[in-house]
């Protein structure tokens, strides 16, 4: 299993924005996040392959962004127009693919988003 550590989350005002990095211990051809909000199951952000084809759940289109630099086994998570609602634990995840979390294989401790309102 690659190793994963995210940072980037905080605290930022709905209508804000913010980065998420995600660093590899090794390279893998895909790279994704999910997201956790208490008392709620992980849920699907979004994932990137190696060619930098991307997937996005729906309701982060057009306000997400993912990215890698492949040469530093990192990975971007740009959020764009926050809502209170995008509060929750962010994971990096690794060596899967899709919306359905048993898929992936390496995942990272977390970082929390909190969006105020």
């Amino acid at each position: 299993q690659v190793q994963l550590v995210e940072s980037g989350g905080g605290l930022v005002q709905a209508g804000g924005s913010l980065r998420l990095s995600c660093a590899a211990s090794d390279s893998t051809y895909v790279m994704g996040w999910f997201r956790q909000a208490p008392g709620k199951e992980r849920e699907f952000v979004g994932a990137i392959n190696w060619d930098s084809g991307t997937d996005y759940a729906d309701f982060v289109k057009g306000r997400f962004t993912i990215s890698r630099d492949k040469a530093q086994n990192m990975m971007y998570l740009q959020m764009n127009s926050l809502k209170p609602e995008d509060t929750a634990v962010y994971y990096c995840v690794a060596e899967g693919w899709g919306p359905n979390p048993d898929e992936y294989n390496s995942w990272g401790r977390g970082t929390q988003v909190t969006v105020s309102s």
